[in-house]
């Protein structure tokens, strides 16, 4: 059985940092590996990606104040989030892919609350 299990979210201030993490199970050979987020009243949307090579990929609202990371050998990523601003209030949700006979299979957490206070 698949499990993606998050951990790290919570209250912070604006300003403070937080830093989520994501360890996959019952799984092998993760292609990329991403964080999602939603607000309340909002589209689930990309925050940040990396491939298994370690190629990543940021949304523009989020760029040089985030950074995802990934331990292939603990099927394991990071996001360290900084400079948290109120606008990053939502459920972040961690993500990985894997093909399996030429179909992508895509697999999500439960999702962790991230409230930033002003």
């Amino acid at each position: 059985q698949v499990q993606l299990v998050e951990s790290g979210g919570g209250l912070v201030q604006a300003g403070g940092s937080l830093r989520l993490s994501c360890a996959a199970s019952g799984i092998s050979s993760i292609s990329n590996m991403g964080w999602y987020r939603q607000a309340p009243g909002k589209q689930r949307e990309l925050v940040a990606g990396i491939t298994s090579r370690g190629i990543t990929n940021y949304a523009d609202s989020v760029e040089g104040r985030f950074t995802i990371s990934r331990d292939n050998a603990k099927n394991t990523v990071y996001l360290q989030m900084n400079s948290l601003e109120p606008e990053d209030t939502a459920v972040y949700y961690c993500n990985a892919e894997r093909w399996i006979t030429g179909s992508k299979i895509s697999y999500w957490g439960q999702g962790t609350q991230v409230t930033v206070s002003s």
